[in-house]
C-alpha cells in the first residue's frame, strides 16, 4: 500500500502524505516513497511547481513514526536515520518552488518537511513545534538550522529548547510561515500561491531560488556572482525571449520552461 500519492495538475505537482490513520506519522517506508515521489516531480519538466499537502483532518504530521523506532536497535536507528535525511536532502534539492500546505498539528519532522519548502501556507489551526528535546533526541531533519535562518537564534532557541508549540498566528508574526488561512479555505489559498508562481517563467524562478538559497550560504560578492550566473542562465532561454515579446505585444506569455 503506497503512503504516498502523487497527481498532477497542469504544471503542479501535488505530493500527498497518505496515512491519516497514523496521523501521517514518517516511517521507514513513507520516508522512502516520500523522497522518490519529490524526486519524480523535480525530474518532470513540465512540473513548475511542487505542492505538499496531507490526507485527513487531524494533522499534516506529527513527525517521525516512535512506535516504528520504538522497535529499533541503534544500528536500527542508524538505519532509519539515513532514509529521514535522503527525505529530507530530496526536498530541499527541489529546483522548483516548492509549497507546503499546512493544517493541524505538524510536529517534529512534520514541521521540518514544511521548513524544507519555499512557501508554507497554513491553515488557522494549524499547531506547529519541534518537541525532540522532550524525548531525548534534537531536530534532525534541518530544523535547527531551518528555524534559525527563518527568525534568528534567539527564537531558535525558545521553538527548539522547550519544544513547545507555537500557532499558526503566532508562526505568522515571527514569519515561520507566509500564509494564513482559514482551515476551510486552505486547499484553494494553497493552489492560488502555485498558480500565481506559474504565471512566471520556470526557467527564471529556478534560477531566481539557487541564487536566494545559495547566496545565504556564502559571502555577498559570492552571492552576487551566483546571481550573475543565474541572470545569464535566464537571458539565454526561449523563456526570456517569450517573456520580452509577450511585454512588448500585450498578452501573457506562453512559457516553454527552457
Amino acid at each position: 500500500m503506497s503512503l504516498v500519492e502523487i497527481a498532477a495538475r497542469d504544471h503542479i505537482a501535488i505530493v500527498t502524505l497518505s496515512r491519516p490513520d497514523a496521523l501521517n506519522a514518517i516511517s521507514g517506508q513513507m520516508a522512502d516513497e516520500l523522497g522518490g515521489a519529490v524526486l519524480q516531480a523535480a525530474a518532470d519538466p513540465s512540473c513548475w511547481v511542487v505542492v505538499l499537502t496531507a490526507a485527513g483532518e487531524k494533522a499534516f504530521c506529527v513527525g517521525a513514526d516512535l512506535k516504528e523506532r520504538n522497535a529499533l536497535d541503534d544500528a536500527g536507528w542508524m538505519r532509519n536515520r539515513v532514509q529521514m535525511r535522503a527525505m529530507f536532502e530530496a526536498i530541499r534539492a527541489v529546483p522548483q518552488p516548492t509549497i507546503a500546505s499546512v493544517f493541524g498539528f505538524a510536529l517534529g519532522g512534520g514541521f521540518e518537511l514544511a521548513l524544507s519548502c519555499d512557501f508554507i501556507v497554513c491553515a488557522d489551526d494549524a499547531q506547529l513545534g519541534l518537541p525532540e528535546v522532550r524525548v531525548g533526541i534534537i531536530p534532525g531533519g534541518g530544523g535547527t538550522q531551518l528555524v534559525a535562518r527563518k527568525v534568528g537564534s534567539a527564537r531558535a532557541k525558545d521553538i527548539v529548547l522547550t519544544g513547545r508549540r507555537v500557532s499558526a498566528e503566532e508562526a505568522l508574526s515571527m514569519g515561520l510561515v507566509n500564509r494564513v488561512v482559514p482551515r476551510s479555505e486552505l486547499e484553494k489559498a494553497t493552489l492560488e500561491v502555485a498558480e500565481e508562481l506559474c504565471r512566471s517563467s520556470p526557467v527564471s524562478t529556478r534560477e531566481a531560488k539557487k541564487a536566494i538559497d545559495r547566496g545565504l550560504e556564502v559571502p555577498l560578492e559570492h552571492g552576487i556572482e551566483i546571481e550573475d550566473a543565474g541572470w545569464r542562465k535566464a537571458v539565454a532561454s526561449e523563456d526570456r525571449r517569450e517573456g520580452i515579446a509577450a511585454f512588448n505585444e500585450k498578452r501573457d506569455p506562453q512559457w516553454k520552461g527552457r
